[in-house]
């Protein structure tokens, strides 16, 4: 596997990206049991236009099997999306694709969020030495937990 830096700007990667995206929020509302998740109802001209860095994971083969978004400032880096192909979970992609996150956080407080029902997410997460911050009803009856790492 092979991790590189991405633009969903890039044709046809864009429209592989804006694939995987929808397939693995599709997964992730199975899961939460709600299909709100704001991602999963984007356009790719709204996946264009989000300003966001982004990596990819892609395969042997070619092919982008995960992707991890973040927002960064001064002092933390917003871990706003991460997603693998529904084809490629379990295989360590979303973890590798986080570690290189933290790796270029250079010592910044680093936070994520996911739905509070998605018990694989905050399994890496937690995993990952995130420490659980809350958890907030976004739109009703929809949860989110927010997780935090700080700088060691």
């Amino acid at each position: 596997m092979l991790i590189t830096g991405i633009s969903p700007a890039e044709d046809p990667l864009g429209d592989e990206l804006f694939a995987l995206q929808k397939a693995a929020y599709a997964i992730e509302a199975g899961l939460i049991k709600d299909d709100r998740i704001p991602p999963l109802h984007e356009s790719l001209a709204d996946l264009r236009a989000q300003p966001l860095r982004w990596l990819g994971a892609v395969d042997e083969d070619g092919r982008l099997t995960g992707a991890v978004a973040w927002e960064e400032s001064d002092d933390e880096v917003d871990v706003n999306r991460l997603v693998v192909h529904p084809d490629a979970l379990r295989r360590g992609i979303g973890r590798a694709l986080v570690k290189e996150v933290l790796a270029r956080a250079g010592g910044r407080r680093v936070v994520v969020a996911t739905g509070r029902d998605n018990a694989p997410a905050r399994r890496l997460y937690e995993g990952l030495r995130f420490a659980l911050v809350g958890e907030v009803e976004v739109i009703p009856g929809l949860w989110i937990v927010n997780y935090a790492l700080l700088p060691s």
